[in-house]
């Protein structure tokens, strides 16, 4: 980042983003309609999370909810409706890839293996399958680390400009672009790119970021910084615990084995003569692969966004590499890369019935890693989340036949997730359902809705609880899916009378930040 100015970039390889791009519309076309599951426990909360409009929540900043309302309004709740966004952010995503290799000096081959690598990754293919901050990360990560190399090749202030705005709607989208900051920082500190800290760009960029996010911080002080709770729960009692090196190990895997013979040569390609006038960049991923491994409880695709840098760099390592012995090397690994995301696409989205998926899984040997201590179950966990959900309400729907017309219009559903919530409150009105509450996440902070508790169709394993909270407790129906969580699968459904304790108390008790 040393303010030299590029002479003449490569021409861009416009066609290999446009085809991907079409390839992930169909992909979005097959996954949200003929092939579709249902919509997961994420998504129902996010759509909950949307018909409340605020600066914050307690596991996620405003902007994808807000940007979830606006599409909502436009096209409504369908599936496809649902994962319009999550497709064009990918779509934007593959297009940045080629950018940002093109910006480090890479050719048409380069961009090319950049954004195939990004496109055949299973991590990303995942997260632009269902609706979530997630599916916007990348692509945010991207733009950064564009931008970022646009200023080492000369770009001034307006760039930094720019950057910050960036910046402040990805920390608007999710918190954790605070690693990307950090590597910002430390690749400005520890490369000749420092002497920019004596200019006002970074500072610009850093005020224009923080404005941005300013709203959301007002809304984490008037709440008491709900999300450090949701983050320390999340951390200590959800998430599995492993070592550095079980980490690292993990990475080889995140984009798939071919990938990383891209982003190794990209980390190599960052350490040698040519990388160095871009070094600082490296460090996006560097600091954050470094703070993850040493938190000691990190999802191993926690660190996906970063390697954007390194994929880009890794098309132009190949690329120089490839040049005086022809073509067949860039075509080999693309065709590869392409095979393998073939291969494990059915693993990321939902493109097989679920007993094929488990007996492909099972075929070809692939397990994902465990990252959370629950029971993962027959499926990936982020596709047995869209199982059970609208039998769920249709058994919550049969309790509240049982109720009288009085009962009924003070009653809740107290649900023990805001995946359990999200549904009654997707499901519930065509189906004449009470109020869902919950004290998980967001859904505490919401409520009782006015409601006096007296009278709760509640959804838990046992009574146990229920009976220390309510005078009479019955059994009303029980939950059974084949294919759902395990956490959802055999959840009986009891109708609960006469609350015992004081409201405060019992909404005390259910509070669970994780």
């Amino acid at each position: 980042m040393t303010g030299a100015a590029t002479a003449v970039r490569p021409p861009l390889a416009v066609g290999v983003p446009a085809g991907l791009c079409a390839a992930q519309l169909a992909l979005y076309a097959l996954t949200s309609g003929p092939l579709a599951y249902g919509p997961m426990n994420d998504e129902l909360y996010y759509l909950a999370c949307a018909s409340r409009l605020d600066w914050g929540y307690v596991d996620h900043p405003p902007l994808s909810i807000a940007l979830l309302a606006a599409a909502r309004r436009a096209l409504g709740d369908s599936l496809p409706a649902l994962h319009l966004l999550p497709a064009l952010a990918a779509c934007a995503n593959w297009l940045l890839l080629a950018l940002l290799a093109r910006e480090l000096g890479g050719g048409r081959t380069a961009q090319a293996l950049a954004a195939i690598a990004g496109f055949a990754a299973p991590v990303y293919q995942a997260v632009a399958g269902f609706y979530s901050m997630n599916a916007f990360e990348p692509a945010l990560w991207t733009a950064s680390a564009w931008i970022l190399a646009r200023i080492a090749n000369g770009a001034g202030l307006s760039a930094w400009a720019a950057l910050g705005v960036v910046l402040g709607l990805g920390l608007l989208n999710k918190i954790s672009v605070l690693w990307l900051g950090l590597g910002l920082a430390v690749g400005l500190l520890l490369s000749p790119a420092r002497r920019q800290l004596a200019t006002p760009g970074p500072w610009l960029a850093a005020a224009l970021a923080l404005a941005l996010f300013a709203p959301h911080l007002v809304w984490q002080v008037q709440h008491g910084w709900p999300t450090l709770e949701f983050m320390r729960n999340a951390t200590q009692h959800k998430m599995v615990h492993k070592t550095p090196w079980a980490f690292a190990g993990e990475q080889l895997l995140v984009l798939g084995p071919a990938a990383a013979l891209v982003w190794l040569a990209g980390l190599a390609w960052y350490f040698g003569p040519r990388g160095r006038p871009q070094r600082a960049i490296v460090w996006l991923w560097l600091a954050p692969i470094a703070l993850l491994a040493a938190s000691g409880s990190a999802r191993s695709n926690y660190s996906a966004p970063a390697y954007c840098v390194l994929l880009a760099a890794g098309g132009i390592a190949i690329e120089r590499f490839a040049q005086p012995r022809g073509r067949a090397l860039p075509v080999a690994l693309a065709l590869l890369l392409l095979a393998e995301g073939a291969a494990s696409a059915p693993l990321a989205v939902p493109l097989l019935p679920p007993e094929w998926l488990t007996r492909y899984a099972s075929a070809i040997g692939v397990n994902a890693p465990r990252d959370e201590t629950s029971d993962p179950g027959a499926l990936p966990l982020h596709l047995a989340s869209r199982f059970g959900w609208r039998e769920l309400a249709l058994e919550v729907a049969r309790a509240s036949d049982t109720l009288t017309e009085a009962e009924r219009a003070d009653a809740v559903v107290l649900a023990r997730s805001y995946g359990e919530a999200g549904a009654i409150d997707f499901y519930g009105p065509a189906l004449g359902l009470p109020l869902a509450v919950s004290g998980h996440n967001n859904y505490w902070l919401w409520g009782l809705g006015g409601r006096s508790g007296d009278v709760a169709i509640a959804l838990a394993k046992s009574d146990s609880q229920l009976t220390r909270w309510y005078r009479s407790v019955e059994r009303a129906g029980r939950v059974a899916c084949r294919w759902c969580n395990p956490f959802l699968d055999g959840v009986s459904v009891y109708v609960c009378r006469g609350l015992r304790v004081p409201r405060a108390e019992l909404w005390s008790e259910l509070r669970r930040f994780e």
